[in-house]
């Protein structure tokens, strides 16, 4: 399994109970299809550089996991169709 970091934005006009189940659901999604989550950060609000979605404020959260390479693009497309979800960035972050 190699190691990946994954950084996604949430609108900050989100309650915080919709925000923590879009985590909650990313993280579990992850697991469910064999990874394994080493960690998961609210880095914070932050302006966005343009608007997206009629937002221009986002609440970053960054997640390092483990998980096999065939698993990335199936995680990948969830996050495409999870609600809540402005932008997101999977990256290897080595073994």
């Amino acid at each position: 399994m190699k190691r990946y970091e994954l950084m996604y934005i949430i609108p900050s006009a989100t309650t915080d109970e919709i925000k923590d189940g879009v985590i909650n659901t990313i993280n579990t999604f992850i697991e469910k299809n064999g990874g394994k989550i080493e960690s998961t950060e609210k880095v914070g609000n932050k302006r966005l550089a343009y608007e997206i979605k009629k937002c221009t404020e986002g609440l970053y959260v960054l997640t390092y996991f483990e998980a096999e390479t065939a698993a990335v693009s199936v995680i990948t497309n969830f996050i495409n169709i999870t609600e809540n979800v402005l932008r997101h960035i999977i990256v290897s972050a080595g073994k």
